[in-house]
């Protein structure tokens, strides 16, 4: 059965939380993970960069 919520959480962001990752630079990817920088900022990050 189909899920009919599925992607609601992250349609309100622009561009549906898409865009291009600060970590591995790569473009259209979700960057849905909070991530603390040396400098105590908090920036989303992909999914393969969210434990570098």
């Amino acid at each position: 059965m189909a899920k009919r919520n599925r992607g609601k959480t992250i349609s309100y962001l622009p561009s549906n939380g898409r865009g291009t990752c600060p970590l591995c630079e790569r473009t259209g990817i979700k960057l849905l993970y909070p991530h603390k920088t040396e400098t105590n900022q908090t920036i989303k990050v992909c999914k393969n960069c969210r434990h570098k």
